[in-house]
């Protein structure tokens, strides 16, 4: 016995232990009143609910219900009785150590029985004659299936179970009217609470579903039926977009909104109705696809953001470490110099001091040999110190002056090493060839003084053009438009003829050939020499040349 179980319970249990097979049913019905007398939400309701699972209490239901319900004292009076037993008890319950065999064996089982129940009762639904046991049978299915949905709604893992279960296909595809549309009530209610489970299920069940559901709404003369069925439909269509999908593109269903619009609703679903057939309807579809679309952006924004978030998040714990290294970094760089400046400043008043002492030293020195020497050495003793001075300053002014004049030598000293040694390496010369390459090497460079001359001359013609150019361009932006223009304003503007353009071309393109000639080619030119220039080069469009106060041909 556990501390603390509620004594009707034990009893309960020990009653159900002792007696007979045949009077376990009757027992397990006291389970009701005991839930009932106990306050809905109340934790003393929970602890009763896993009272009653720990004695297995709950599995003898499930046996109950599990057997052939003509051998059951009460009948289906009795059954009904414990499906609402039942799912009372498994909604709310917390298993504990036993969770896994609770969620993946007990409850599976208890939706299937409850299934296999309402199989049971629409069999003897349909066979039966009178109408009075037609209308019990009728009450008992209600209870069954107010208990599944019960059930399902405390553990929505149970929905995919339930809508996948031949037993529920076969309840679903009954052409009775009340059995259909109590089915069919169900679906809703369920979906209601979870349309989620309705994607995750067989694409072959699924089209079942469908299947049925839109032979009730197109064949059944019922309007209970196919006000039902509409509404159903209406739903799975609203709540995900690939079924809508599929019923305006699946070969299985053209022609739906077609013979939907044939259809004659009736007043109590008309205005579902409608909203169905403008569902399927190929500009609402486009909306559909439009918002889907959407969605699918919304859906991958939110992965890339997400991703560049969780990158920058694990960059950061590096980045605050190089943040940190970098600043300490600084920081002591920022201290060395703060104390290297104050070494330097130390060094500077030490330093000071230091010539400050000798200068006193100094004149203390000279101070006290002027009190030692004679009064008439006075004068002899300054004039040779003088003259000391003098010679100091001027070692310092010509070795300061040499100095300079040797680095200002410096450079002809190295071109004269450097003769020196091409001298030395290079082969003995007679002195004919000796007095023939000097004459050469005249020619030569007297060529790059006159080359040089005239490129000198052509920087100043260009400079000349470039400010001319420069004018022009600021009496173009300076003046008047041609409405506005009076006299011989105009006339300011007009350039020479094209064949001084030619000329100036031809010049210019023999100027910069020659400037970008490497230098020995220039070697055995003479100044004034014209250079040829190949005629392709010349062929310009002279028409597009700016040529101020002409129109080009």
């Amino acid at each position: 016995m556990k501390p603390g179980t509620d004594p009707r319970i034990l009893s309960l249990a020990a009653e159900v232990a002792k007696s007979p097979e045949q009077n376990v049913p009757v027992i397990l019905l006291k389970l009701k009143e005991i839930i009932n007398n106990t306050p809905l939400g109340s934790s003393e309701l929970k602890k009763i609910k896993q009272d009653i699972y720990c004695y297995d209490l709950i599995r003898y239901c499930l046996l109950v219900l599990s057997q052939d319900c003509s051998r059951i004292q009460g009948g289906w009076t009795t059954i009904s009785q414990l499906t609402q037993i039942l799912s009372h008890c498994c909604v709310g319950l917390e298993p504990g150590e036993d969770a896994e065999e609770f969620y993946n064996e007990l409850l599976p089982s208890a939706a299937e029985n409850f299934l296999i129940l309402g199989r049971q009762l629409q069999t003897c639904f349909i066979n039966a004659a009178k109408g009075e046991e037609k209308d019990e049978l009728l009450h008992f299915f209600h209870i069954v299936t107010d208990s599944l949905f019960w059930l399902v709604g405390g553990h929505v893992q149970l929905i995919q179970n339930v809508l996948q279960s031949d037993h529920f296909l076969h309840l679903l595809q009954t052409d009775n009217v009340q059995i259909g549309s109590t089915v069919m009530n169900m679906v809703q209610n369920i979906l209601q609470i979870n349309s989620g489970d309705l994607l995750r299920i067989e694409a072959k069940t699924l089209h079942s579903i469908l299947d049925e559901v839109i032979f009730k709404l197109l064949s059944t003369p019922s309007p209970v039926l196919r006000s039902t069925a509409t509404k159903l439909l209406l739903l799975m269509a609203e709540s995900h977009q690939e079924i809508l999908i599929l019923l305006r593109l699946s070969a299985c269903y053209k022609g739906l909104r077609s013979l939907l619009n044939k259809q004659k609703p009736g007043i109590e679903f008309r205005h579902e109705f409608r909203q169905l057939i403008s569902l399927l309807s190929p500009k609402v579809y486009q909306e559909v696809e439009e918002q889907k679309l959407h969605q699918a952006a919304c859906l991958i924004q939110a992965y890339w953001k997400g991703f560049q978030t969780r990158k920058r998040l694990k960059k950061l714990p590096s980045a605050v470490i190089t943040l940190q290294r970098n600043f300490r970094f600084k920081r002591a760089k920022i201290l060395l110099k703060l104390k290297r400046q104050k070494e330097e400043e130390y060094n500077r008043l030490q330093l000071q001091l230091e010539q400050q002492r000798a200068m006193r030293l100094s004149r203390e020195v000279r101070l006290n040999m002027l009190e030692i020497v004679h009064p008439g050495q006075v004068e002899k003793h300054n004039r040779e110190i003088e003259e000391k001075s003098a010679l100091i300053i001027q070692k310092h002014w010509r070795g300061y002056r040499e100095r300079k004049n040797f680095h200002q030598q410096k450079p002809s000293l190295v071109e004269y090493k450097a003769a020196v040694t091409l001298q030395r390496a290079s082969s003995q010369m007679s002195d004919v060839a000796s007095r023939e390459l000097h004459s050469q090497a005249q020619e030569r460079l007297q060529h790059y003084f006159m080359g040089r001359a005239l490129e000198d001359r052509a920087q100043q013609h260009r400079d000349a053009l470039k400010a001319q150019i420069s004018t022009n361009i600021e009496q173009l932006m300076k003046a008047p438009s041609l409405k506005e223009a009076e006299g011989k304003e105009p006339e300011l503007f007009l350039s020479r003829s094209r064949p001084v353009a030619a000329k100036a071309k031809q010049a210019h393109l023999t100027t910069l050939k020659h400037i970008q000639a490497p230098w020995w080619k220039k070697l055995g030119e003479e100044a004034g020499d014209e250079i040829d220039v190949p005629k392709d080069e010349l062929s310009i469009e002279l028409g597009t040349l700016f040529i101020g106060g002409t129109k080009p041909p």
